[in-house]
């Protein structure tokens, strides 16, 4: 694991921890059942296997 060498500035600190920026999820339609469900797209393999049961 990385350690630093020395102390960050609070300016640095806050700064870079405001470029984290979080995405929401591609939503993709899928059919499981004959329902419609809408599901993030890099799960829909494990709907279609039967890993995961949507919610509905």
């Amino acid at each position: 694991m990385a350690v630093p060498k020395r102390k960050m500035s609070r300016s640095n600190t806050r700064h870079r921890r405001a470029q984290w920026k979080a995405t929401r999820p591609q939503l993709v339609p899928i059919t499981v059942d004959g329902a419609s469900y809408l599901v993030p797209q890099h799960l829909v393999k494990a709907y279609q296997r039967g890993l995961l049961h949507p919610e509905g």
